[in-house]
């Protein structure tokens, strides 16, 4: 897993994913395929964390700037 959008970014062009994300949760980044839930188990249950997913073709400025641009219209997210 990524500790930035760069490192997000660089993890799709590696792994050939179209996306990536911020799991807001578990606070970690990561590279994905449209529709692909990140999460964990809790005793034997998949918990579905909340997650901001966006192209991969966008520079880590841009990531950043439409996260923090969801979080302030999204403050209870």
């Amino acid at each position: 897993m990524a500790k930035s959008w760069k490192d997000a970014k660089e993890c799709a062009a590696r792994e050939g994913l179209p996306q990536v994300f911020h799991d807001c949760d578990a606070d970690i980044y990561g590279a994905c395929r449209p529709g692909e839930k990140q999460g964990s188990f809790s005793e034997g249950t998949f918990v579905e964390h909340r997650c901001i997913c966006m192209p991969a073709d966008l520079s880590p400025e841009e990531l950043e700037a439409k996260e923090r641009k969801f979080h302030l219209d999204n403050p209870d997210w």
